[in-house]
């Protein structure tokens, strides 16, 4: 049964900690997995419309496809596979004022579906976007995803998940400590 908005927000910004947001931990994949997987499915399908009606509802939407694939579907490619979705969700909520309505927390949950990007056009308004709207951490983060983009039009450390063939220079990016976020 899929749970509603407010049971994703209150399960990822008041029941676990924060340093669960940017942990691989098995356990709590598996977690998300038999909590939200059915929510992850119907959101993946576009099924869960009804949340966009405010920006909290679009939040939650944004933070199951952005974050949650990451986590149930993780070393896999369908852990990327709804990050256009989730950018252009997040592209109408900053275009509707949604960043307005949400605390800072939340509006780093918005926006990160342009950090996640591939694409140095976007990265260009996520800079922009986490310089005015996220902690300075956040922004900090966003400079470094900008760099490798800039440099290599993608993330070199999604190569051997995507099947794509890495580079010279990105093999060797990634011997680089902190490469792979």
């Amino acid at each position: 049964m899929p749970q509603s908005a407010q049971n994703v927000l209150d399960f990822w910004f008041r029941e676990i900690e924060p340093a669960m947001w940017w942990k691989k931990d098995t356990d709590f994949d598996a977690t998300i997995e038999s909590r939200f997987g059915d929510t992850l499915r119907r959101a993946a399908l576009a099924e869960l419309y009804e949340w966009r009606r405010d920006a909290p509802g679009r939040l939650a939407e944004i933070i199951v496809l952005d974050q949650f694939s990451r986590n149930v579907y993780r070393e896999t490619p369908q852990s990327f596979a709804q990050d256009a979705m989730a950018l252009v969700l997040a592209q109408e909520a900053v275009a509707n004022g949604a960043l307005q309505e949400l605390n800072e927390n939340e509006r780093t949950f918005l926006l990160m579906p342009y950090m996640h990007s591939e694409s140095a056009v976007i990265h260009q308004q996520a800079e922009q976007l986490f310089l005015e709207h996220a902690p300075k951490q956040n922004y900090e983060f966003e400079i470094k995803h900008k760099v490798i983009i800039d440099r290599f039009g993608r993330y070199p450390h999604r190569n051997e998940i995507l099947g794509r063939k890495s580079t010279d220079e990105e093999v060797e990016f990634l011997k680089q400590p902190g490469s792979g976020f």
